[in-house]
């Protein structure tokens, strides 16, 4: 396999990111330079700190810890090409230490009445549901402004993202912390956004994202002959993903109602109180007491914090379906979600409906 060399190609690499965001300054004035200068520039610096996983595991100096770790994630990129299909590029064989917890934090935001996201359009990814902030700092001045503007607001620091393609994605430090089966599924989930990927359709981007990481992950865990995931944590997982979903249900009814804004206010707040009493009674009537999601639960709450629920989840079943009916060929399912993907969006939205509607187990 040939390696990259690493000053080969960098310039022109970074003109990928540098060029379409100076065309769309360019087309949209100035009021953007400050937040397109710090995509860019932290994306060069991002591409700057990759070095090869082989050279990092390969050097006695580096910490043993690491070098173990990346060890194990190139034995999960080699079965996501192989076994998954997803493609078969350098990205996720290359290592960056970034120095800090997420590579970005992005910020979500809705109006006080609504669960519909601020959408925010760029020249590579298209409308998506977030800004991203390659500091945490700027993430919070971005949401106190938003804030100020009578938004819902949330910020969510990020392990990773994926660059669709446009460049050889590394394996970041922000990646490292969760285990070998989380960084696996990691991999996996970014990767997936190169194989597939709808420009302006966040929801079904990342709900199909997250389906390839958990058929993946449960393909992974088979190959090595280890044991399914926990069914209790899988059933915690689903049951409290519904719980949120249920209450998104909820607040989008409340919301179509057009009621006075004190009365909203108030009603908004019960559907909040009640998700947490539904919570508690569901922690301690079937989970034994565990309080995994206790700190989320507790903090303050918003429309902006359910989001990431409908985006990542909303459709997750829908491709469960889809991959069903592929007859759990990897390539025909890319193939039917790529189709799909094709359809105009209320096209696309009503034939994943019908999808997560449909029987997905079972004879």
């Amino acid at each position: 396999m040939i390696r990259p060399r690493p000053s080969l190609g960098l310039l022109d690499r970074v003109l990928r990111v540098l060029f379409p965001g100076a065309l769309f300054l360019l087309l949209n004035g100035c009021s953007s330079i400050s937040y397109y200068s710090q995509l860019a520039s932290g994306q060069m610096q991002l591409l700057r700190a990759r070095e090869p996983v082989s050279s990092v595991i390969a050097d006695s100096q580096r910490d043993q810890k690491l070098r173990a770790h990346l060890a194990e994630s190139q034995k999960a990129r080699t079965f996501a090409s192989r076994q998954l299909h997803l493609p078969d590029n350098q990205s996720y064989r290359l290592y960056a230490d970034i120095g800090r917890p997420y590579v970005v934090w992005n910020v979500f935001a809705t109006p006080e009445f609504s669960l519909k996201p601020q959408n925010h359009c760029f020249p590579i990814a298209g409308c998506v549901a977030y800004r991203g902030y390659y500091s945490q700092s700027a993430a919070r001045g971005e949401a106190a402004l938003q804030r100020l503007q009578g938004l819902d607001v949330s910020i969510g620091g990020v392990e990773a993202y994926s660059t669709l393609g446009w460049f050889n994605d590394p394996i970041m430090s922000s990646m490292m912390g969760w285990g070998d089966e989380r960084l696996a599924t990691l991999i996996f989930h970014e990767l997936a956004h190169q194989r597939v990927y709808v420009k302006d359709d966040t929801e079904f981007n990342e709900s199909f994202a997250t389906f390839v990481e958990q058929e993946g992950t449960r393909q992974w865990r088979a190959y090595r002959r280890l044991p399914p995931e926990s069914g209790a944590q899988a059933r915690q997982r689903a049951q409290f993903i519904e719980l949120v979903l249920d209450t998104r249900s909820r607040l989008e009814n409340l919301y179509a109602q057009h009621l006075p804004p004190e009365q909203m206010r108030q009603r908004k707040a019960a559907e909040f109180e009640r998700m947490r009493d539904e919570y508690r009674q569901l922690r301690d009537s079937q989970w034994a007491g565990d309080k995994r999601y206790d700190a989320w639960i507790n903090a303050p709450m918003n429309n902006a914090r359910l989001l990431p629920f409908g985006l990542y989840d909303q459709w997750v079943r829908a491709f469960a379906a889809l991959f069903k009916q592929a007859g759990g060929d990897w390539v025909a399912f890319y193939m039917a979600a790529e189709e799909l993907g094709a359809l105009p969006l209320e096209k696309r939205k009503a034939a994943l409906k019908t999808l997560a509607g449909s029987k997905i187990s079972g004879g």
